[in-house]
């Protein structure tokens, strides 16, 4: 540590002379969390949930920032509803900093974020705490990603009705539930790149659309 990376040969290895090389390291603040307030984001009017069959991909829910969080700045839980017809499942949880084009930009954990959740319809809570998250006064992307795995994977017989052959339907879970609702844009990620869905009509650019966004939501604390 401190020393630039030198290889040499064990024959010459008599004196080596290593260069001194200063380390950056992150800033590191330290804060106290009390944990004395919470509030429940993301919540939506009359909702109406739905779920779809999709393939490798990512869907992300846009978390705007408001004045009123400056008390609760810390993101203690993801809360996310999910429909699974086995006993466990897998999936990622993606937390995405926004670019200055409005898009999900760098991820903001260093490593994956890995969870499970049962059998049934259920929403489930991820205490990510420790990850020391602050809600960004530029807004957040939280991003739901189905893990296309054995472990996920539930196989059918499915015959057809005209042909009477039969073959093998392969569903992966959890299917995460979606609402309706208006918004002006939504992001997928798929086919490796972020794709913006806006409404077709160019000449209302500013117009909203209805939109299947995922039920994600986000619990904040002091």
């Amino acid at each position: 540590m401190g020393f630039e990376k030198k290889t040499v040969k064990a024959s010459e290895a008599e004196k080596v002379i290593l260069k001194i090389n200063a380390l950056e390291l992150s800033e590191i603040v330290i804060a106290k969390r009390f944990e004395t307030r919470e509030i429940e984001i993301g919540k939506v009017k009359n909702e109406s949930y739905q779920a779809f069959e999709s393939g490798p991909r990512i869907d992300a829910k846009f978390f705007p920032y408001l004045a009123k969080y400056k008390k609760t700045k810390y993101i203690k839980q993801v809360a996310i509803l999910t429909d699974s017809q086995l006993e466990s499942t897998s999936f990622k949880i993606h937390f995405y900093a926004v670019n200055t084009d409005g898009s999900p930009g760098e991820e903001l954990l260093q490593k994956d974020y890995l969870v499970s959740v049962k059998k049934g319809v259920k929403k489930s809570f991820f205490n990510v705490v420790d990850f020391n998250l602050k809600m960004p006064k530029t807004g957040i992307f939280v991003g739901f990603e189905k893990l296309i795995i054995e472990r996920n994977k539930l196989e059918k017989e499915v015959i057809d009705s005209n042909t009477k052959t039969t073959t093998i339907q392969k569903t992966y879970f959890p299917f995460v539930l979606y609402n309706y609702v208006e918004r002006k844009f939504i992001y997928i990620f798929s086919k490796g790149k972020w794709n913006r869905q806006t409404k077709e009509d160019i000449n209302n650019p500013s117009d909203k659309m209805m939109v299947y966004e995922p039920a994600i939501n986000l619990i904040l604390t002091n």
